[in-house]
């Protein structure tokens, strides 16, 4: 399998950070004292955007509403399976307003809009993505500890029509399966055992043939919450052994800051979605 084989990933949702700011604190990296530098933070926005574009990406755009600020992060919106979307159910009470905003977005664009069960939290892309092993099924891999339950891996596996393995988040830094995880093709993928239990440390080894370990430190500078686009890596952060090893890979490696929006808690994947996802394809 050469490198950019990734099934997905070359139509993705973004909202612009319009109203965007850290107005409450609901993660380790959130401080209602921070202020947002909104222009920069627009700037940064708009530079993901064309990187993205520049890749091959479609970038499709929804309308910013002032009272749900962190849509911006559209990763969290839900989950997308062909012509079908399941929206999240969120934990905080901050951000529960999103889910009818997304889950009337996607119906007006066509999607069938699935529900899970009201007393189950789960948060989307965010903590949820999925791995074609090469010559195999799609495996949905759903993070569950700080923000979504572990009891929603069985349901969305009844939604969805694939499997999903439930991976623990141990860190709260890492609050996010996709600040810990970051698929690239069939075989390869960006890696972080800081944040999870033993459990998930081994289903990882067992899904992902040639994983990227991410030290610590790596992990910590988000380099797992990067958009991959075809053989394009858009990094938040692109640490030089990390970039060197996509590079022997065969993929190009674009450094993306996006350091405003950090301030949130939220990286390069946290402000996209991907639209033409198909799980049980």
């Amino acid at each position: 399998m050469t490198a950019g084989d990734l099934r997905w990933g070359r139509r993705i949702l973004m909202c612009p950070p319009r109203h965007f700011g850290v107005l409450y604190e609901i993660n380790p990296w959130m401080s209602s004292e921070v202020k947002v530098d909104a222009d920069r933070a627009q700037s940064q926005w708009g530079r993901l955007v064309a990187t993205l574009q520049a890749a091959g990406a479609e970038v499709v755009e929804m309308a910013a509403r002032p009272e749900v600020p962190d849509l911006v992060f559209t990763a969290n919106a839900g989950l997308v399976n062909g012509d079908q979307f399941v929206p999240s159910h969120f934990r905080h009470a901050e951000r529960q307003p999103e889910t009818e905003v997304n889950a009337a977005w996607f119906a007006a664009a066509g999607w069938r809009v699935d529900r899970l069960p009201e007393d189950l939290d789960h948060e989307g892309a965010g903590d949820a993505l999925p791995f074609t092993p090469e010559g195999g099924h799609t495996v949905l891999l759903s993070g569950y500890s700080f923000r979504s339950d572990a009891r929603a891996a069985t349901a969305l596996a009844d939604l969805l029509g694939c499997p999903v393995r439930p991976i623990q988040l141990v860190d709260p830094r890492l609050y996010h399966l996709d600040l810990t995880f970051c698929p690239l093709d069939g075989r390869r993928a960006l890696v972080a055992p800081l944040g999870w239990d033993g459990y998930g440390r081994k289903v990882v080894e067992a899904l992902v043939p040639e994983p990227l370990v991410l030290s610590d430190e790596e992990t910590l500078a988000f380099c797992a919450n990067s958009v991959v686009v075809g053989t394009t890596v858009v990094m938040p952060a692109a640490p030089l052994r990390v970039a060197r090893q996509l590079e022997a890979w065969g993929f190009d490696v674009v450094e993306c800051p996006v350091d405003e929006f950090l301030k949130a808690g939220g990286g390069c994947r946290c402000l996209t979605l991907a639209l033409d996802v198909a799980l049980s394809a």
